[in-house]
């Protein structure tokens, strides 16, 4: 059936990603979930491989394709049964790299972008604290200027890739007086001296590293300003339209793979000498699933259609995430049951699946900062605006 997003070119991609991901990914999941560490040869692969850089333009060495070919790689990401690998690789490539994209200088750009794109480098993002995981605006992280540098003091946590990261897009209060009008956004080494990491222990996604980090008088260069300075909350707040459709591509993905899973072992599994899929009850319960995951991945296609557009997504992308995480915790929960004992058995994906899912709706703004956001601007009329360019 012909596809309104998807060309054969992106068809093919799919093809050729399974492939990749079936042979150099998928042998080593267990142990990187064990672990909780992911070796740096796959990083380097998949830079070879240009999956790094479908966002990134040509001039940085990136390919420079539809939002379309990230889709794709979100999607299938999902039905490798490890949302921490997954992670991993999302928030490198579309947490860290989306503010090298859109605000590095070139120097920045030779030193830190293409890099990330050839796989030589990875990135992660540091917005949330201890003391306000959502609350953006409320960081207490600072970076005072001093001459032709900034000192940064404060403290990051639930930083996907902080651990083993080797650069940091840090967010910090450059005008404390000024609210939300005084945070900026810098790129900071994460060997610099000052920086310390502290490895979380997390119910799921075990195979990516979550820090805490500390900065401790961590002196940044100003050249490692990204963007204007005072300009971090809104360039913050428009990227985060991204991530959270992200997310919600993440969810319909693995809400995908959880059914067909549970489809699959219906038609082998037998009961009261019939397969279970052909019990009435069992059988709507798998309609109501397949049309709820429908629902969701209809809504993201189009907003991801109008983000590529060019779109200011913020209130659509925030109702991705919302229905969409909640739907895909419904639909593993449901899949692990459609198993029965074994799907409490860690040798079958679901119990995997049931931990990582359970991610969904707290990471990347929980469901119910989400809610506000849509009331403010469903009740009180509230307009975001993206950043100045």
């Amino acid at each position: 059936m012909k596809s309104v997003y998807f060309t054969e070119e992106h068809q093919l991609f799919r093809e050729s990603l399974k492939e990749f991901l079936k042979k150099e990914v998928v042998p080593h999941i267990d142990k990187w979930e064990e672990t909780g560490t992911i070796e740096r040869f796959i990083w380097k692969k998949f830079g070879d491989m240009g999956y790094f850089g479908l966002a990134t333009s040509e001039a940085d060495e990136g390919l420079g394709l539809d939002l379309f070919y990230t889709v794709i790689l979100l999607e299938e990401l999902q039905k490798i049964n490890s949302g921490g690998f997954a992670a991993a690789i999302w928030a490198h490539a579309y947490l860290a790299m989306t503010h090298l994209n859109k605000r590095a200088h070139e120097e920045l750009r030779k030193k830190y972008l293409t890099p990330s794109v050839n796989g030589d480098k990875i990135g992660c993002l540091c917005v949330s604290e201890p003391f306000g995981g959502s609350d953006v605006a409320g960081m207490r992280t600072t970076a005072v200027k001093n001459g032709d540098s900034y000192v940064l003091n404060g403290s990051k946590t639930f930083i996907t890739n902080g651990v083993y990261c080797d650069y940091m897009v840090v967010a910090a209060k450059t005008d404390v007086a000024a609210g939300n009008k005084g945070i900026s956004i810098f790129v900071v080494d994460r060997n610099s001296e000052g920086v310390s990491a502290n490895k979380l222990n997390k119910l799921g996604w075990r195979a990516s590293d979550t820090a805490e980090l500390a900065y401790d008088n961590v002196i940044v260069p100003a050249s490692n300003l990204l963007g204007e300075e005072g300009k971090g909350f809104s360039y913050i707040m428009e990227a985060f339209a991204l991530e959270r459709l992200v997310m919600a591509i993440n969810a319909h993905g693995r809400a995908e793979y959880a059914l067909d899973y549970a489809i699959q072992y219906m038609s082998e599994r037998e009961a009261f000498g019939k397969k279970i899929n052909q019990f009435q009850a069992l059988r709507h319960r798998v309609a109501d699933l397949y049309a709820d995951i429908e629902i969701c991945r209809t809504y993201n296609y189009s907003v991801a259609n109008r983000l590529d557009l060019g779109e200011y997504v913020v209130k659509e992308a925030t109702i991705s995430k919302l229905k969409s995480t909640k739907m895909a915790d419904e639909v593993v929960y449901e899949c692990l049951q459609l198993l029965g004992g074994y799907g409490y058995i860690e040798d079958y994906p679901m119990a995997r699946l049931l931990r990582d899912s359970r991610l969904g709706p707290i990471g990347g703004g929980t469901s119910e900062i989400l809610k506000e956001i849509i009331a403010k601007m469903v009740i009180d009329k509230k307009d975001y605006k993206p950043a100045a360019k």
